[in-house]
């Protein structure tokens, strides 16, 4: 085996642990470890998933907004597959399978919208290791109830409140 292939096979496997750990923190709610995976200044392309515009911007506010939904949840469970990565020296861009649940257990219908779909990665390597710099979601299908999310955002919207 070559330098080239050892370090290739490397830049891979970090890559799958970036997006291995992107899902951990959102379903742990750790916020800090959600901005490591991120440069700097990213771009969020969710318009698939109905979000208006896409998000250009400090990953600061990206995690932010992301939290702004998430920590409304009573759980989530992402899941991550089907990783393909071309590494091409200090950039990499591939693209990996994700299903989503969410759960808010509500009175207004099932408690659960799962959404299955898959990223389009843009990577950078920084001096801390492999970060993403861009990513698209394209929804492939979803199920169970979409307001769960609204649900979500606006019992986190209260909570923010209640600990200011």
């Amino acid at each position: 085996m070559t330098d080239a292939s050892l370090q290739s096979l490397i830049d891979r496997a970090e890559l799958s642990d970036l997006v291995y750990r992107y899902a951990q923190a959102i379903d742990r709610r750790d916020w800090a470890l959600l901005r490591q995976c991120f440069t700097p200044e990213i771009e969020a392309d969710f318009r698939s998933f109905g979000v208006r515009e896409v998000f250009r911007g400090p990953a600061d506010d990206w995690v932010a907004l992301v939290r702004s939904t998430i920590e409304g949840c009573d759980s989530t469970q992402h899941q991550s597959s089907n990783h393909r990565f071309e590494v091409d020296g200090e950039r990499a861009q591939g693209s990996s399978y994700i299903r989503a649940e969410h759960v808010v257990i509500n009175d207004r219908g099932d408690n659960y919208y799962t959404v299955a779909d898959y990223y389009a990665h843009d990577f950078r390597r920084t001096p801390e290791g492999w970060r993403t710099a861009k990513y698209a979601l394209h929804v492939t299908s979803s199920f169970g109830n979409r307001h769960v999310l609204a649900l979500a955002t606006r019992r986190a919207a209260r909570r923010a409140e209640d600990r200011s």
